[in-house]
């Protein structure tokens, strides 16, 4: 696990790609932020194809859907807060109900934005979209699978939503990762605990299973990035195996990934569950790294958590 790059420089480099390969319909738009978003990148090589919308987000979540309408692949910009909490109507009249071809891809999600503050610490956009008929939802763990992702919903029909970040993470996947909608992948197998994953926090489910393995447990670790459509399969094969199941996310545990498990868990296989999350609070200031240990996202929480659900098995 090295060469950390954020998931959010897949994006323009993405978009770049895909046009250079003959897709013409290929479209970005932004709402001021396309340097941090790095759709800039896309808009120098292709500026009559980018669209920055200024400050107003539902502007431009109406303008995608036209173009959507017309024929068009838009991938829109922005940071998570302001992408899914602003534009939340047009979302989900505009470009949900009419089941058009835009793709959400917006940056900084989550507390590692830091400094920021809480007012741009998006924790509860993987609720707001899982709920929305016709939208998929994928939570690319690293760059690889950030890059897989956005040509993934490039080349379905219909809305996705992929959230990216602002912090470099390692890589956790290989060169030869083929991203799947739909499809949860197991990085490492063990017989007492399932750990479940998405974005920055399997790195650390890895790490906690490392932890973990000192003591005698022996951990699953599942990158779940496709959230919306869930690999249930996948999911509930681990989950029986080991009898106790971690969720791990950076978002609030209400209606994101935990939920997600909880609710095919509940349907199919009930049994022992702990969630890692943010516990139904927003965010605040302070460096990544320091918020991660404040919301206890670290892998030492993860482990911590495991074992609780280990021991809740005896």
């Amino acid at each position: 696990m090295s060469d950390k790059r954020a998931t959010r420089e897949a994006l323009g480099e993405t978009l770049l790609e895909l046009a250079a390969e003959g897709r013409d319909d290929i479209v970005a738009l932004d709402a001021d932020l396309a340097k941090s978003t790095t759709t800039a990148k896309f808009a120098a090589k292709y500026p009559e194809r980018f669209f920055d919308v200024g400050i107003a987000e539902q502007n431009m979540m109406g303008t995608a859907a036209g173009l959507a309408a017309g024929g068009m692949t838009p991938f829109t910009g922005s940071f998570a807060v302001f992408a899914t909490g602003r534009a939340y109507d047009q979302i989900r009249n505009s470009v949900c109900y009419a089941n058009l071809n835009v793709k959400l891809t917006p940056t900084h999600a989550g507390v590692t934005v830091g400094p920021d503050g809480g007012s741009h610490q998006m924790l509860e956009d993987i609720a707001l979209m899982r709920v929305l008929p016709n939208m998929r939802v994928l939570v690319p763990a690293d760059y690889r699978a950030a890059k897989g992702a956005i040509r993934a919903a490039a080349s379905a029909q219909g809305p996705f939503y992929i959230r990216l970040g602002r912090m470099a993470l390692p890589q956790v996947h290989g060169e030869d990762f083929v991203f799947e909608i739909g499809r949860a992948y197991v990085l490492r197998e063990g017989a007492d605990v399932t750990l479940a994953a998405c974005g920055v926090m399997v790195e650390r489910a890895l790490a906690a299973a490392d932890l973990l393995a000192g003591e005698g447990i022996a951990a699953t670790v599942i990158d779940v990035s496709s959230i919306k459509p869930l690999d249930g399969p996948t999911i509930l094969a681990a989950a029986r195996a080991t009898g106790a199941v971690v969720t791990c996310e950076e978002h609030s545990i209400i209606g994101g990934l935990g939920s997600a498990v909880a609710e095919l868990l509940g349907e199919n296989a009930p049994m022992i569950l702990e969630r890692i999350g943010v516990r139904d609070s927003f965010g605040t200031s302070g460096e990544p790294e320091e918020l991660m240990r404040h919301f206890g996202l670290t892998a030492e929480d993860v482990a911590i958590a495991a074992r609780k659900a280990v021991a809740r098995k005896a």
